[in-house]
C-alpha cells in the first residue's frame, strides 16, 4: 500500500548504517518506534529481536501480521480463507462501510457499492470467527492486514484516506480481489508489538538499537488514514462531515506540531533506554537538523554522532510546493550514561562545561542542596540531589528561571515565536530591540513580563544580562537571536528542572546559615575578586564584589565548616599575574583541599574548587 513517508526505498542506507556502526549482528534487539506499515521491522526481522509500536490501530494490525506471522495457518478453520472470501455471494449484505463511504447510501465515493460489501462481508466474518475461536489472534491480525492491502488497490482515493475523489478512478471500479498479505517468512523470533503513543512506551522498553522515523510535517496520519483506522478496528464510529472521518483527535501526533515536535523528540531521547539511536528525518521537516543534533548530542557521546544526507522523491499533496533543495537525512549517536543540561541563559562564568568534574567531586548523598549564587543554575540544576535550593541576588533572573521551571515549554515556544514575528526581532534589528526593551523598562517593576525578559537577554549583545541600580534592562542589540540550538537547551533545561524540588529564593546568602544542616550540601560561585567580571562592579543589577564582601564570605564558609556543613567554592587563585591573596591565606589557614580544574578552556583562567571533606 502507499503510505506517507514508507522507509522500504532507504532500508539500504539504514543497513549501511548499522553495518558501519557494527550493528550487523544477529540477536541484537531492534525498535521501530514509529513502525507505520512495518516495512522496517520487517526488512530486519530474521536479524535482530524485533519491537514495533505504533499508536494506529492499523499499523499495529500491519506489524503484528508482517511480524508474527502465523504458523500452519487456520488448520482449526479448516479451508482456505482467500478462496472462501473471493468466491462468496455478497449481494445484498450491508454493512458499516457500505452504509457510509460507498455511493449508494451515503454518496460518498470511497468505494464502489460491490466492493463496500465485499469489505463489510470480510470483516464481518472475520470477528465471526475470532469470536467462535475458529482463527486465533495472529491469523485475525493477519486477515484484516490483507484486507488492508487488498483495500488500497480498489481504493478511490489520492494515495491517502483523508478524503474520496470526485471522480472514480479506473481501478476503484474494479472488483476486489482479497489477496493474501506479502510476507517475507519467519523472524528470528517473536516481535513484540504496541499500539500506544511513543512517550508513554519508551519508558516501559530497552534494548540495544533504536530506530526512529518519526512523522516529518503538519499532516497528521490519523486524519490522513481514517478510513484504515475504521476498516481495521471495524467498531461502528460516530462519523462527521463529508469526508465521514472518525474522531481522531486521542491520535493526533505531537510530532506533527510546530513546538510539540521539539519537546517530544526531546523527551523521547531523553527516556529512551536504547544504546544505538538512529532517526530517519527530512529538511522539509518541522524540526531543523541543528535541534535534532543539539538534542541527540545532549544526550549521545558527541564523538559518535554522524549525519547522511541524501536526495529521495518525498510524498507530495496538492497543498505541497516543490523544493529542489528538498533531502533525507539518516542521524546516528551512541547513548552516554548521563547527560548534563546547560542553562538557556548566558552567565558570563558558567559552569556547564564543568559540571560534570564538579560532581565527581560531589559527596554521594545529598539532603538539599544550596546553590546560593545560582545565576543560570548549571551547577545546580544537574547536582546530585533530589531537593535543590536555588539563590541569587537578581530576583528578575530568579523570576525568569522559576516561570520557566513550572510554564508548559510548549507554550513558551509558541510565545516567543509569535513575539518574534509580531515585533520583527531579528539579529541587530536595532529599532525593534529598543522598542521592545523601552516597553519592558516602561512597565512597573513588579508587573514586567519575565518572557520578555528573555527575548530581550537572548537578542541583546552576546546575551548578557545586563541592568542598572532600577533594574531596567540596559544591554544594546546583538548579533545572536534565539536560535535552535537556544531552543534544544530551553527545552531540555525545562523538562530536567521540573524533576527535580527546588525551591527559588533571592536573597543574601548569609540569611541560609541556620537553615543548613550538616547533611546538606552548600556550592558557592562567586563574582571572582582577581577578574573582570562585569558583575563585580554592582552597576548591572547585581550586588558588586570587594575585598571586604570576599572576607564577609569565607568568614560564612568557615561558620558553615564548624557546623560540620560540606561546601564547594569555585574560584581562581591566579590570573594574568594577579594572585587572590585573601584566599589564599583562607586556604592555608583552614586546611582546605584545592582541585584544579585540567581543561584549558576558560580564557586562561586557572579554575579550581576548594572543598573541606
Amino acid at each position: 500500500m502507499r503510505y506517507i513517508g514508507n522507509k522500504t526505498k532507504i532500508l539500504s542506507v539504514i543497513d549501511r548504517m548499522l553495518v558501519k556502526k557494527n550493528l550487523d549482528k544477529e540477536g541484537l534487539s531492534f525498535f521501530d518506534a514509529f513502525t507505520g506499515t512495518a516495512s522496517v521491522a520487517e526488512h530486519f526481522k530474521k536479524r535482530y529481536r524485533i519491537i514495533a509500536n505504533d499508536n494506529l490501530y492499523f499499523s499495529y494490525v500491519m506489524a503484528h501480521a508482517k511480524l508474527n506471522f502465523p504458523q500452519n495457518a487456520f488448520q482449526t478453520l479448516g479451508f482456505d480463507p482467500f478462496e472462501y472470501f473471493n468466491s462468496a455471494d455478497t449481494d445484498g449484505f450491508e454493512g458499516f462501510v457500505a452504509r457510509n463511504f460507498a455511493p449508494v447510501l451515503s454518496e460518498r465515493m470511497y468505494f464502489s457499492d460491490e466492493n463496500a460489501r465485499k469489505i463489510d462481508f470480510i470483516r464481518t466474518t472475520v470477528n465471526e470467527w475470532r469470536a467462535s475461536e475458529k482463527i486465533n489472534d495472529d491469523e485475525m491480525f493477519y486477515l484484516i492486514a490483507s484486507l488492508i492491502e487488498s483495500v488500497s488497490k480498489v481504493a478511490n482515493v489520492a494515495g491517502v484516506y483523508g478524503a474520496y475523489l470526485k471522480k472514480w478512478d479506473p481501478r476503484a471500479v474494479k472488483k476486489m480481489i482479497f489477496l493474501p498479505l506479502d510476507e517475507t517468512g519467519g523472524a528470528a523470533q517473536r516481535a513484540e508489538v504496541y499500539n500506544a503513543d511513543i512517550l508513554g512506551v519508551i519508558k516501559n522498553v530497552e534494548g540495544d538499537i533504536l530506530y526512529l522515523d518519526p512523522p516529518y510535517t503538519k499532516n497528521q496520519y490519523s486524519v490522513q488514514y481514517h478510513l484504515l483506522e475504521t476498516i481495521a478496528l471495524y467498531d461502528n464510529p460516530e462519523l462527521r462531515g463529508v469526508t465521514g472521518a472518525r474522531d481522531m483527535t486521542a491520535l493526533s501526533s505531537d510530532f506533527s506540531k510546530n513546538g510539540n515536535a521539539e519537546v517530544a523528540f526531546e523527551q523521547l531521547i531523553a527516556d529512551a533506554k536504547f544504546r544505538h539511536i538512529i532517526l530517519s528525518y527530512s529538511s522539509d521537516g518541522i524540526m531543523s537538523k541543528e535541534y535534532i543534533e543539539s538534542v541527540l548530542k545532549r544526550y549521545g557521546k558527541k564523538e559518535t554522532f554522524e549525519f547522511v544526507k541524501f536526495n529521495y522523491r518525498r510524498y507530495k499533496n496538492s497543498k505541497a510546493e516543490e523544493k529542489e533543495d528538498h533531502s533525507e537525512y539518516l542521524f546516528y549517536i551512541e547513548k552516554k550514561d548521563k547527560a548534563t543540561f546547560a542553562s538557556p541563559l548566558n552567565f558570563i562564568g558558567g559552569k556547564h562545561d564543568m559540571v560534570e568534574f564538579f560532581n565527581s567531586h560531589m559527596p554521594e548523598k545529598i539532603n538539599v542542596f544550596y546553590d546560593l549564587f545560582a545565576g543560570g543554575f548549571n551547577v545546580g540544576l544537574n547536582a546530585p540531589a533530589g531537593k535543590v535550593v536555588y539563590n541569587d541576588v537578581n530576583y528578575k533572573v530568579k523570576e525568569l528561571l522559576e516561570y520557566i521551571s513550572k510554564v508548559n515549554i510548549c507554550e513558551f515556544y509558541k510565545y516567543i515565536r509569535k513575539q518574534i514575528k509580531n515585533l520583527g526581532l531579528d539579529k541587530q534589528n536595532k529599532e525593534a530591540y529598543l522598542k521592545l526593551r523601552e516597553k519592558y523598562n516602561r512597565t512597573p517593576l513588579a508587573l514586567r513580563d519575565c518572557r520578555d525578559l528573555f527575548l530581550l537577554i537572548m537578542f541583546g549583545y552576546q546575551q548578557q544580562i545586563r541592568f542598572n541600580s532600577s533594574l531596567d534592562y540596559n544591554n544594546p542589540v546583538g548579533q545572536a537571536g534565539f536560535n535552535d540550538r537556544v531552543l534544544e537547551k530551553l527545552v531540555s533545561y525545562s523538562r530536567e528542572v521540573k524533576r527535580k524540588s527546588v525551591t527559588y529564593c533571592s536573597e543574601d546568602y548569609e540569611k541560609f546559615e541556620n537553615e543548613i544542616n550538616g547533611d546538606d550540601f552548600v556550592y558557592i560561585d562567586p563574582p571572582y575578586l582577581i577578574t573582570l567580571g562585569s558583575y563585580n562592579d554592582g552597576k548591572r543589577g547585581f550586588n558588586g564584589w570587594s575585598r571586604k564582601e570576599e572576607e564577609r564570605l569565607l568568614n560564612f564558609l568557615e561558620r558553615l565548616n564548624e557546623k560540620k556543613v560540606k561546601f564547594m567554592l569555585s574560584n581562581v587563585l591566579h590570573h594574568k599575574g594577579k594572585t587572590n591573596d585573601i584566599l589564599q591565606a583562607w586556604i592555608e589557614k583552614n586546611n582546605f583541599k584545592v582541585i584544579e580544574y585540567k581543561e584549558k578552556s576558560r580564557g586562561n583562567r586557572e579554575e579550581i574548587i576548594i572543598i573541606n571533606y
